[in-house]
Parts: C-alpha cells; sequence; structure tokens
C-alpha cells in the first residue's frame, strides 16, 4: 500500500488494529511523576550496575528504537531532555513485550519504572510497563541528516524542534530572556500593562500599517505600529513606570532582521530622559545575558560583543564623522548636498526639494554609518525631523533627545525624552498629517485623543522600545530573525 500524503499506511493499519482490540490509541491523560533531567540527575549518582527503588513515571516522544532480541533500548525525550528506556523481555513479559515492539519512532508513549545505571554507565528507566499515548503516522527525518532545509524547518517548526535539539534551544532561551525582562522591569518598580492592539488611530513609529475592518461599526481598523501613545496616556493617567511586552505589525519588507509580525518591549517612566533609559538598557542587557548564558559576552560575526554596562556613547554627528569623515555638524543643507557628492555617500540616492538638512544627515548615518557599529552602543542626538514624538534637545535646536543602541549592526532599540508639550505635539502631528495627505504613507496620523491627553498634563518622561526578536537574535548567535520567531511570516506555498 503506498503512502498517501506523507501518512505511513503501515502505521495507520496499526491505529486500526489497536482499536479492533478495544483499545485508545490516542488516550486523554497520563500521570508524569519525573523529567528526563531529573532523571538524569539522580541516575549520576548511581555507580554502574546500581539502581534506585523508587519509580517514575515519565513520558514523552521516541526518538529510536534499538530491538536486540530479548532486550529493546528505547531513547524517549521530553522537552528537557533525552533518556534510555531499557525493555527486558524477562522482567515485563512476552505479552508486553511484544506489544513495546510495535512501537515506532515519533510515537509519544508513558512508561513507569526504575531508574537504573548500566554497566555501561548509562541512565536509564528499567521499564515494567508502557502505555502508546499518540501513535505518529508520519515518519520523523533520518536520523543521521535530520531537518536541515530551512524553509521546511520554518513553516513546521514543531518538526524542527523535535529533531533539532539546538533549535529548542534558542526558542528555550528566549522564553528565559522574556521572563528575565519581566522580572528586572518589576523589580524597577514598572506596572505590566496591555493596550490595544487593534485600534483606530496608528502611531507611535514611521510605519505603515496592517488596515482591516470592523464590521459591528462598519469602521476601518489598524493593527498597532507600536503601544507608545497608549503607555503615555497612562504616564498622564498616574501609572508613572509602565511597560508592556507586545506584538507589532508593520506592512514592510522582509530581510534578515525585519518581519512584519515582531515583538516588542516598550516601556515608560515619569521623571526620567533619555540618559536614564540608556541606563536602563545597558544594565537590563547584561542582566539578561549573564543570567542567559552565565556570560556577557558573544561571539557574533567573528567579532567579540561585550553586553556589561556601560555600553559606548556617540553622538549621530560624531558617528557619521568617524565613518565617512565628513563633519556635517557644522554644515548647511548645501553644503551638506555638495558633501554627499563629494564623498560619493550612500543611503542617499537622489535629493529631493522636500529634503531637510536633519532628513539628509539621517540618511547619511543609515546609509553609511549603521552597519560598521559593532558596539554595543548609544547613538544619541538625532535630527528634529527624524520623529515627531520626542523633546528638542536642551543644547541644540536642531537636535532631539532621541537614541537607538546598535549591536552588530543592528538597531535594537529607541528611547526620547519623551514630548510632553500639548501645544507643540499638535502641531508637529498636524504637519505629518499633511505629509501623509501628500502620499508619505510613513508619516503620523493626527491622533486628537492622545494630544487630549496631554493637554491634561504628561510630567517629564523617558520612554524606550526594545527589540524583543533582535536581542535574542544576539544573546543566541543567529544571523536570522526567522531563526528566533516560533513561526516566521512565510510565503504561501
Amino acid at each position: 500500500m503506498a503512502t498517501i500524503d506523507g501518512i505511513d499506511p503501515l502505521r495507520l493499519k496499526e491505529v486500526e488494529r489497536i482499536r479492533e482490540q478495544g483499545e485508545n490509541p490516542y488516550p486523554y491523560s497520563y500521570e508524569v511523576s519525573a523529567t528526563t533531567t531529573q532523571i538524569q540527575d539522580k541516575g549520576k549518582k548511581l555507580e554502574p550496575g546500581e539502581s534506585l527503588e523508587d519509580r517514575v513515571g515519565i513520558a514523552g516522544r521516541v526518538m529510536a528504537v534499538r530491538d536486540i532480541g530479548k532486550i529493546a533500548f528505547l531513547d524517549l525525550q521530553d522537552q528537557h531532555g533525552r533518556v534510555q528506556l531499557c525493555v527486558r523481555k524477562n522482567h515485563v513479559g512476552a505479552e508486553a513485550y511484544n506489544r513495546l515492539k510495535k512501537v515506532a519512532t515519533g510515537d509519544i508513549i508513558g512508561v513507569e519504572g526504575n531508574i537504573a545505571r548500566t554497566r555501561r554507565g548509562e541512565v536509564s528507566v528499567d521499564v515494567d510497563d508502557h502505555a502508546l499515548l499518540a501513535k505518529a503516522l508520519r515518519h520523523l527525518p533520518e536520523k543521521f541528516h535530520g531537518l536541515k532545509d530551512k524553509e521546511t524547518r520554518y513553516r513546521q517548526r514543531e518538526l524542527d524542534l523535535i529533531v533539532n535539539p539546538d533549535s529548542k534551544a534558542v526558542f528555550l532561551k528566549r522564553s528565559r530572556a522574556i521572563a528575565l525582562m519581566r522580572n528586572y522591569l518589576d523589580a524597577q518598580s514598572f506596572v505590566e500593562v496591555e493596550v490595544p492592539t487593534l485600534q483606530t488611530i496608528y502611531g507611535g513609529a514611521s510605519a505603515r500599517p496592517f488596515t482591516t475592518q470592523l464590521n459591528a461599526l462598519g469602521i476601518p481598523l489598524y493593527l498597532s505600529i507600536s503601544p507608545e501613545l497608549y503607555l503615555k496616556r497612562l504616564i498622564v493617567g498616574g501609572i508613572d513606570r509602565n511597560y508592556t511586552i507586545c506584538k507589532n505589525f508593520r506592512n514592510e519588507g522582509i530581510d534578515k532582521t525585519h518581519n512584519p509580525e515582531f515583538t516588542m518591549m516598550e516601556c515608560y517612566a515619569a521623571f526620567w530622559d533619555y540618559n536614564d533609559m540608556m541606563r536602563l538598557t545597558e544594565e537590563m542587557y547584561e542582566h539578561i545575558f549573564r543570567e542567559v548564558n552565565g556570560k556577557t559576552t558573544v561571539t557574533y560575526d567573528k567579532k567579540e560583543l561585550d553586553f556589561a554596562a556601560p555600553w559606548e556613547r556617540r553622538t549621530m554627528y560624531d558617528a557619521i564623522k568617524q565613518a565617512t569623515g565628513v563633519d556635517v555638524a557644522n554644515m548647511d543643507r548645501d553644503e551638506i548636498i555638495a558633501a554627499i557628492t563629494e564623498h560619493g555617500l550612500k543611503g542617499v540616492p537622489y535629493v529631493a526639494e522636500e529634503d531637510t538638512r536633519g532628513e539628509l544627515v539621517q540618511e547619511i548615518f543609515e546609509g553609511n554609518v549603521e552597519d560598521t557599529l559593532t558596539g554595543p552602543i548609544f547613538i544619541t542626538d538625532h535630527p528634529k525631523e527624524s520623529t515627531p514624538l520626542c523633546k528638542g534637545h536642551r543644547k541644540d535646536p536642531n537636535l532631539i533627545e532621541r537614541f537607538e543602541p546598535f549591536a552588530a549592526g543592528m538597531e535594537i532599540g529607541n528611547a526620547y525624552s519623551e514630548l510632553n508639550d500639548p501645544v507643540l505635539q499638535r502641531q508637529l502631528f498636524e504637519e505629518q498629517a499633511a505629509k501623509l495627505r501628500d502620499g508619505n504613507e510613513e508619516a503620523h496620523p493626527m491622533d486628537h485623543e492622545f494630544v487630549r491627553a496631554l493637554e491634561y498634563g504628561l510630567p517629564p518622561t523617558g520612554g524606550l522600545g526594545l527589540g524583543i526578536d533582535r536581542m535574542v537574535m544576539l544573546l543566541t548567535e543567529q544571523y536570522s530573525i526567522r531563526d528566533v520567531i516560533l513561526y516566521p511570516f512565510m510565503r504561501p506555498e
């Protein structure tokens, strides 16, 4: 009988046979009393040939079966790792032994028995009872080649996690890192909050949104591109330190550092500024890397990065001068345009009439500096045109108090001393709304509710957004965002 759609007909027939015998090949539960890690820890304390009298119950997926006649060895895998099962025919009886011999690689089983250590020193469970918990109808990838095709790994992440321990380790580290971030912020008196994902007005970033429709009210809605404006409204409401870890959705390109759906942590603190947020960023990164990896350094793209605080701080002007030799700090717009041509600067394919001096500075930085920043480093003091949500710089009216942290050539966050002047905020939003009407799809729409909140009074506030996915890329030394997102966006098959 030929395999249909990847299903093994012999395994399907085995399911039918089990049912004909009045048994359920997919039972409802199983009592588990130990994990593979706990069994390994206890077993390593035994001498070769010794066993414990205490019985354990363990369940997991069978990853290998070796039948050598009157004894069979199985490798059982659970979330934590693997352990060997030892099944002796003279111990369990011929009937149970023959039933267990029908267990195939990929099946999920539960077993009971004693922890033992073989004469060769292998920690095992000496099985005296077992139960089939789920019959696998498809074969796992062949043992020695594994699952290497990246597209299959991304589309069938569950299969990737089964057969590639390194992949599972990445996502367990991701979970640990997010938990540590929460704990760190909680210890700093931040309060975790939730804000809408479906929004009538999008904002908080320069990005194109995904649009949808609320049929009940007959109105358009947008998937959140940022939680920023809601979190600042909560500062107005008296939640002086707040944060959220959420999904953002931006209708933009896909590459090794961008996915249309990604995870962010954003936090806001009343009475702080961007200097306080730099301190928070570097100390939180150091804490997470030390706790997850046991050290603050990683080797990324053959370069050692050390995330121990303090990180280097460099202004955008200085970063451009160091990377290109062009000192834009005291240049006017025409001089910057001339320097672009003279030095062959990248990132400015043409200069439009409406391009301001600050926008040209930003483009020069993005095209010529970003990918040279090994870091970790804070790039501070951006042009005022780069965002309408940030306070003006206290020493230079052409700049704002904004920073972006960089590592391995990637921007890994964004932070401001938050603009809290409602009159100026309304004016900047009106300018953005005009750009939106003129066809700039990444301009901010007018948000009257946010401005109204500011009119009640927003205290001096520092805000920070950190990309979780890129942090995990660095933490686990992965070079594509798809390798740290369980189910990244893929083109339909």
